[in-house]
C-alpha cells in the first residue's frame, strides 16, 4: 500500500524528525494556481514561495497551472514564473532540510510514495508534479476536449491506494477538478464515481472560475455544479474572509515581508512586491497546515485558514463551508487576525533557514503525556473536574516555553479554565454540557527567534445525562 511505502524504505540515517511524531504521514495537497507574471499576479508568485518553503509539512501531490480571474483562457507560457519558484526551491532546499536534520533525498520513484511530515521532497519530484491544468473557465467546458494533464492525473491520485484525502485548494479556478470528475462520470459505475468524489476536499479562495467583471455570475462557474451535484459527497470550503485578511494584513505589515522574506534566499529573491495584496491565495493551504491546532475536515475548528459553517453559499442556491455571512464573517475575522502575527513568524523563521540554514523550530506541545498533531479527545462526565497538563512539552533548542490555554466557544458551551497562562490548568464541565464537546487550545511559544508557535487542540466529548426509568 502505497502509505506503508515509505515508513518501510526510509533509511534511519537518511532523516531523523527532531520536533514531529515518528510516521506521522502528511496531509494530501494539489494545487490550482493561475500564476503569472508580476505584474499580473503577483500574490500566486508569494504564495508559491511559501507554499514550498512549508514542503515538509505537505504531500504536494500535484501544481496545476490554470485559469483565474485575469486568464482566460490560461496562458501557457504564464507557467514560466512557477517554474522559477520551484528551482529556487531547488537552490534553497539545501538549506531547509538541515530543519528537519535530513541528510539526502529519497529516490524519485520512493518519493512518489507516501511522505513522513518533515521530509523535504527534491527539486525533481516538485518538478514531476507540476503540470498544466484547465486552460479555460466555467461549465460550459466541462465535457469533450477539455482533458488535461491535471484533470488525468487527479484521477491517478484518487485511484491509489491511500486512505488519505485529497485537498484541492483554489488559488484560481477548479475547473480542472470539475473535468475529472466528469470524466470519471463517463466511464464509471455511479457507485465509483461516489467514492472518487467521496476521495476529494476543496478550498476555493473566493470563485475564479470565471473572469473578473462578471466575477457574480456564480452559474458560470463549474463551482457551483460541483456544489449543487456532489454535495454529498464533496466537502466543499467557499472562502469570503480568510482571503481578505490575508491580503489586507499583508499590506499593512508589508515592510516585514520586504525586511525579512523578500531577498532572503533563492526563493526571497523571486518573492515579488505585492499589487492587490498580499498571498490572498495562502489560506487556502494554511487550512490544512499540519499544526496541531484544528483538524481541517472540521471547518468549524478555528485554523489559520479561518473559521466556516455550513451554510447557504453565496450563490443563494447552494450549500457549502462558507464564512461570507454574519455573524460567521465576524468571527472569522476575529481568528484571523488573532493568528496573523504567529502565521507571518512562521513562514519568516522558515525564510531564514533557506538562506543559513540554520534558524529556530517549533516547540513541541505534550498534553496529559499524549504527543501529536491530531486532535487530543478525552471522555468526560457533566460535573467532572479535568485536568490539562502540558508540562512534558518542550523546545529543541531549550527555548523557555510560555503557555495560553483558551477555549473555541463557538463550539458546544462556555466554561471556566482555572489558568489561562499556566503549564497545567483545570476546567470543571458545567452540567449543561452533557451530550456536547467542548474545545480547547493549548497554544505554546517559544521565546527564541521569532517567538514560535505549536499548538494542541483537546476536544472534551461530554457524556449525555441519563434518564432514569420509574
Amino acid at each position: 500500500m502505497k502509505n506503508f511505502l515509505f515508513a518501510i524504505l526510509l533509511p534511519a540515517f537518511l532523516f531523523v524528525q527532531c520536533s514531529t511524531p515518528e510516521q506521522e504521514l502528511k496531509p494530501r495537497l494539489v494545487v490550482m494556481t493561475d500564476i503569472g507574471p508580476a505584474d499580473v499576479e503577483p500574490d500566486d508568485n508569494e504564495s508559491a514561495v511559501r507554499l514550498l518553503s512549508y514542503a515538509d509539512l505537505f504531500e504536494i501531490e500535484a501544481i496545476c497551472t490554470t485559469i483565474g480571474w485575469n486568464c482566460d483562457p490560461y496562458p501557457a507560457e504564464w507557467a514560466e514564473f512557477l517554474t522559477r519558484v520551484v528551482d529556487a526551491y531547488g537552490t534553497d532546499v539545501k538549506n531547509l532540510m538541515k530543519r528537519s536534520q535530513q541528510k539526502d533525498f529519497l529516490p524519485l520513484d520512493v518519493e512518489n510514495g507516501s511522505q513522513q511530515i518533515g521530509y523535504w521532497p527534491s527539486v525533481e519530484y516538485v518538478r514531476s508534479r507540476t503540470m498544466m491544468g484547465s486552460q479555460k473557465a466555467g461549465i460550459g467546458v466541462i465535457g469533450e476536449g477539455n482533458d488535461s494533464p491535471g484533470s488525468d492525473f487527479l484521477i491517478k491520485l484518487a485511484d491509489e491506494d491511500d486512505p488519505r484525502p485529497i485537498w484541492v485548494t483554489s488559488w484560481g479556478g477548479s475547473n480542472t477538478l470539475a473535468q475529472a470528475i466528469w470524466r470519471v462520470s463517463q466511464t464509471r459505475s455511479p457507485q465509483e464515481l461516489k467514492r472518487f468524489v467521496q476521495k476529494f476536499r476543496i478550498y476555493t479562495i473566493t470563485d475564479q472560475d470565471m473572469q473578473w467583471h462578471m466575477r457574480m455570475d456564480r452559474a458560470y462557474s463549474s463551482h457551483k455544479w460541483m456544489r449543487e451535484e456532489y454535495k454529498d459527497d464533496l466537502k466543499f470550503i467557499w472562502d469570503e474572509s480568510a482571503w481578505l485578511n490575508q491580503n489586507e494584513l499583508g499590506k499593512q505589515n508589508w515592510e516585514k515581508y520586504a525586511a525579512l522574506i523578500q531577498g532572503k534566499g533563492a526563493m526571497g529573491k523571486v518573492y515579488p512586491t505585492y499589487k492587490w495584496g498580499v498571498e490572498g491565495d495562502t489560506p487556502s493551504f494554511l487550512h490544512i497546515l499540519p499544526n496541531g491546532l484544528h483538524d481541517p475536515d472540521e471547518p468549524e475548528q478555528a485554523g489559520w485558514g479561518g473559521y466556516h459553517t455550513y451554510h447557504l453559499s453565496p450563490d443563494s442556491t447552494s450549500f457549502a463551508w462558507t464564512n461570507w455571512q454574519q455573524p460567521q464573517k465576524d468571527i472569522s475575522d476575529s481568528y484571523e487576525k488573532y493568528f496573523y502575527p504567529d502565521e507571518f513568524n512562521d513562514f519568516a523563521a522558515r525564510m531564514a533557514w533557506a538562506e543559513n540554514g540554520t534558524g529556530n523550530t517549533n516547540p513541541v506541545v505534550i498534553v496529559n503525556g499524549s504527543k501529536g498533531l491530531k486532535p487530543l479527545v478525552i471522555k468526560a462526565k457533566a460535573g467532572d473536574m479535568v485536568t490539562l497538563d502540558a508540562s512534558e512539552s518542550y523546545d529543541a533548542e531549550g527555548d523557555k516555553l510560555s503557555f495560553r490555554w483558551w477555549q473555541q466557544k463557538e463550539i458546544g458551551v462556555p466554561a471556566e479554565l482555572s489558568s489561562s497562562t499556566s503549564s497545567a490548568a483545570s476546567v470543571t464541565v458545567p452540567y449543561i454540557a452533557a451530550g456536547k464537546e467542548l474545545h480547547f487550545i493549548c497554544e505554546v511559544h517559544d521565546d527564541g527567534d521569532f517567538n514560535l508557535v505549536s499548538y494542541r487542540r483537546i476536544i472534551l466529548e461530554v457524556e449525555g445525562l441519563r434518564h432514569c426509568a420509574y
